[in-house]
């Protein structure tokens, strides 16, 4: 399966060189296990390795790419493995044994230097494989290629989900399900929201592997200050070995009430953060890395597509919405969110801040330690010195370092923007199916700047910080061929003018928009098709089309007295109307207000 859009507690098999893990098992005849990467490790689940049950494998390494992962079972035979290989910073080989035998592996991943990992295991259906572990870099490196694997579907999938419960519970993605063997995946929440999503990874994979995790309370902001945070709560029981899905439940909601869209947009060079900004370089932006955009959205890289001779390169990310569904969007101007005049946020790409060993307990590093030394990306403010011109063209030249066909570049972005149209089709559509159960109910509407950071029914189904993205996503579509003339050295043009090419896309864009479409159901059930030319024709509707007191036919931008309309039933109230009339210049100019 060739998957896709991250935290867990690793069972430590006993790989050596690892401080504070149990002694490796004796392999007869065999020198023990030698691993020469500190940043590479090889893990097993479950973390009690049952005879006669399947086994599986994950080699991961920070720094080099691993070429093999070989396996010797107890009776001395090198087991035929077909592995699957991911990544690239990080780099990891997964596979399974279907039925283990009891006694001693040697397992062994290998560069081109030689092996970079090794572990002796011994199944005998009572020994954990390792004892708890600690943040360390292969631990890191670990966190981020469970990320990678669990979000790995198919490039040319859709990726749009009701919640985390399909991937956590999937155990050919989620590597960590039933870890413990007690079925306790079956009794956890799977549902964190847009700010939530990095946190409740973190607390999962710290909860599968014993280690602790952090957070903090913070503020939300003002106009002229980010956010500022409190002391950080470490949550240490889980390192106190195997815990209970009723601890982590009990863990996670404290978590998901305390965290919120201001915990990612703190101010880049404060150091009292759960998160600090990194590097724009490759060998830094792992799977797991947050995006914070100024806004109050919150996306995690989940996978990187290398660029080559016959597909333009991509970066995944995974997000949440309020009402818990979780989606994988590729990275454009449209739905990663920049700007850098917005002095209440600190957006960009950015790492957990990592908990360090400190004796018995846990320290966490400010930004200064973490300029010089740290386990995955130095601390850096460079984006903070970007202008949004800037920061997409060099992310540009990350995801595609070959440059730009003009026309792969356009079908890229197209596609998209279909995949942020199809989000908002189901997002709308759970606000009517909460309407079908409460037919005469009305959603308070909050006011001001609270429209877009809310509780309850509100934040559930109502859709303003998404129609302030796609209003931004319909415009960098229709500024595509001007940014081939403003930026042609992004761009492998074959020879031919900016201006020349630039024509060409506009003749493309007019062809994708009057052919291509969207399909939503209207009041009464029925399909109505929507093409994408008449959606950009709608941009003003849809300014003030955000509100789940409306019709879906109004959601959409329907006109009265048309076909279209005349199915529609429902209206917000006149005060909710006039308000939101009051508030369309934050989506006519794409920009959020003061708080």
């Amino acid at each position: 399966m060739f998957s896709r859009l991250w935290c867990l507690v690793v069972v430590v098999v006993s790989v050596a060189g690892i401080p504070g893990e149990a002694p490796a098992a004796e392999v007869p005849g065999v020198p023990r296990c030698e691993s020469t990467d500190s940043g590479a490790s090889i893990r097993v689940s479950p973390r009690i390795p049952v005879p006669g049950e399947p086994l599986k494998i994950m080699a991961v390494s920070a720094d080099v790419p691993i070429q093999n992962l070989s396996v010797r079972a107890p009776d001395g035979t090198s087991l035929a493995l077909e592995p699957e290989r991911r990544g690239g910073p990080p780099w990891s080989l997964a596979a399974e044994i279907g039925r283990a035998e009891p006694g001693n592996y040697r397992m062994e991943a290998r560069g081109a230097e030689g092996t970079v990992a090794c572990l002796d295991l011994n199944v005998d259906g009572g020994t954990a494989a390792s004892r708890p572990g600690r943040w360390d870099r292969a631990t890191e490196a670990f966190f981020s290629a469970w990320v990678e694997t669990l979000f790995d579907y198919p490039l040319e999938d859709s990726v749009n989900l009701p919640s985390l419960k399909p991937v956590l519970t999937d155990p050919s993605r989620n590597f960590l399900y039933d870890h413990f063997g007690a079925g306790e995946d079956r009794h956890i929440p799977t549902d964190p929201d847009c700010a939530d999503l990095p946190y409740y990874l973190r607390a999962y994979f710290a909860w599968k592997t014993g280690l602790p995790m952090a957070y903090r309370a913070c503020s939300r902001g003002t106009a002229s200050q980010p956010p500022r945070c409190g002391a950080a709560t470490v949550a240490d029981g889980f390192a106190r070995g195997p815990v209970s899905a009723g601890m982590f439940t009990a863990v996670i909601r404290k978590v998901m009430d305390t965290v919120h869209s201001g915990s990612a947009r703190t101010g880049l060079r404060d150091g009292a953060t759960d998160f600090y900004p990194v590097p724009l370089k490759r060998e830094y932006l792992w799977p797991g890395t947050v995006y914070a955009d100024p806004y109050g959205h919150v996306l995690m890289i989940a996978q990187w597509v290398p660029q080559s001779a016959d597909r333009n390169g991509m970066l995944l990310a995974v997000d949440a919405q309020p009402d818990n569904s979780i989606s994988r969007k590729r990275f454009w101007e449209g739905t990663f969110l920049f700007a850098d005049d917005v002095a209440g946020a600190g957006p960009g790409f950015k790492a957990f801040r990592p908990l360090l060993s400190a004796g018995a307990a846990v320290r966490i590093p400010g930004n200064a330690e973490l300029t010089h030394s740290a386990l995955i990306a130095p601390f850096s403010d460079q984006q903070g010195d970007l202008s949004p011109e800037d920061f997409y063209a060099d992310m540009g030249r990350l995801i595609n370092p070959q440059g730009l066909d003009p026309r792969q570049a356009y079908e890229a972005m197209f596609e998209a923007l279909m995949e942020q149209l199809e989000t908002r089709v189901a997002s709308v559509e759970n606000g009517e199916a909460y309407f079908r159960k409460h037919p005469r109910a009305v959603i308070p509407m909050p006011a001001g700047g609270a429209v877009f950071e809310t509780i309850g029914p509100w934040e559930d189904y109502s859709t303003p910080s998404r129609d302030m993205r796609l209003l931004i996503a319909l415009k960098v579509m229709s500024q595509l061929p001007d940014q081939v003339v403003r930026y042609p050295e992004l761009f492998v043009l074959h020879g031919q003018s900016p201006s020349e090419v630039k024509t060409q896309l506009e003749r493309l864009d007019a062809e994708r928009l009057r052919d291509a479409s969207i399909v939503y159901h209207r009041s009464d059930g029925s399909l109505w098709r929507l093409s994408l030319a008449e959606l950009f024709a709608r941009r003003k509707a849809l300014e003030v089309a955000y509100n789940p007191n409306d019709c879906v036919e109004v959601r959409w931008g329907a006109e009265r007295g048309t076909e279209e309309y005349s199915t529609c039933t429902r209206h917000a109230p006149a005060d909710q109307a006039a308000r939101m009339e009051q508030y369309r210049v934050w989506f006519r100019e794409a920009r959020r207000p003061p708080r």
